[in-house]
C-alpha cells in the first residue's frame, strides 16, 4: 500500500469534456500542484452522495484557503459516471477523474474486491498529494467513514 513519502504511480485517468473523454496521467494531473485527492468505492453510492462528496464540496474553498491547489475525486467508474455524478451535485470545485479499470487503486495497493456485487472497487481513503508525492493519506476500514472525511482532511493540510 502506498504510504506518506511515496511517489504516486504513473497511471492514466479519464475525465470528461465538452469533446468528450480525455485520457490524464498522474504525471500531468499532479505535476507542481498540491492536491487534495480523495476516493470513493462509487459514484452514486450511498455514503459517497450523501456525505463524503458533500463533506468536501461544502469545505472546498477551506481547502484552497490553506493552498491546495485542486480538490480530485476518482473512483472505479467510467467518464460518464463521474462526470453525471458531479453535476448531480453541482461540485464544481472538484474534478472527477475516473479510474474505470482499477489500475490506480491496483498501483497504489487500495483496491478491494467486491465479488458479484461490484468487481474491483477503490477502497475510501483521502490524501494530500504534493507535485505527485503524498505527504498526508488517511485510509478508511472497510464499510467505514472516518479518517477520509473532508474534515478530517482540513486539519492535515
Amino acid at each position: 500500500m502506498i504510504k506518506i513519502g511515496d511517489t504516486l504511480p504513473n497511471v492514466t485517468f479519464a475525465r470528461l469534456t465538452d469533446n468528450g473523454p480525455v485520457n490524464l496521467t498522474t504525471a500531468e494531473v499532479f505535476k507542481g500542484e498540491k492536491v487534495l485527492l480523495f476516493a470513493v468505492p462509487g459514484a452514486f453510492t450511498p455514503t459517497c452522495s450523501a456525505a463524503h462528496l458533500p463533506g468536501f464540496i461544502e469545505h472546498a474553498q477551506q481547502f484552497f484557503d490553506k493552498g491546495v491547489d485542486r480538490i480530485i475525486c476518482t473512483s472505479v467508474n467510467d467518464a460518464y459516471v463521474m462526470d453525471a455524478w458531479g453535476k448531480a451535485h453541482n461540485a464544481t470545485d472538484i474534478v472527477f477523474l475516473a479510474d474505470g479499470a482499477g489500475k490506480f487503486a491496483k498501483a497504489i495497493g487500495l483496491d478491494t474486491d467486491t465479488g458479484d456485487f461490484g468487481g474491483v472497487r477503490s477502497r475510501r481513503y483521502a490524501m494530500v498529494v504534493d507535485n505527485a508525492v503524498v505527504t498526508a493519506l488517511n485510509v478508511d476500514e472497510p464499510k467505514q467513514f472516518e479518517v477520509s472525511k473532508a474534515e478530517v482532511m482540513l486539519e492535515l493540510v
